[in-house]
């Protein structure tokens, strides 16, 4: 009931930025349990050669992916909807 109230009571760029954490919360997480879940397969299980190669290739590729989510979350930048919050708040325009 709390949380219905909250999100009814919410202005609408409010509610855009608690949805936009969630679905960047959501699919931090969903990279990170692939990541595991590739090393799990290259190191854990029998694989054919042919399939090694291509989960190291996959391994690879994810390292990079894992470096730019992490980068989202812990480098400092500038945050366009907080931007766009204070232009709102302080009645100018965004450009």
């Amino acid at each position: 009931m709390e949380h219905e109230e909250l999100t009814t009571n919410m202005k609408p760029i409010e509610r855009r930025k608690v949805m936009n954490w969630w679905a960047r919360f959501s699919l931090s997480w969903a990279i990170v349990l692939t990541f595991l879940f590739l090393i799990w397969l290259l190191f854990f299980t029998e694989l054919k050669q042919e399939s090694r190669d291509l989960i190291n290739i996959l391994v690879g590729a994810y390292v990079a992916v894992l470096a730019k989510s992490t980068d989202y979350w812990f480098k400092d930048k500038d945050d366009p909807e907080h931007k766009e919050s204070e232009a709102i708040s302080n009645g100018t325009s965004i450009e």
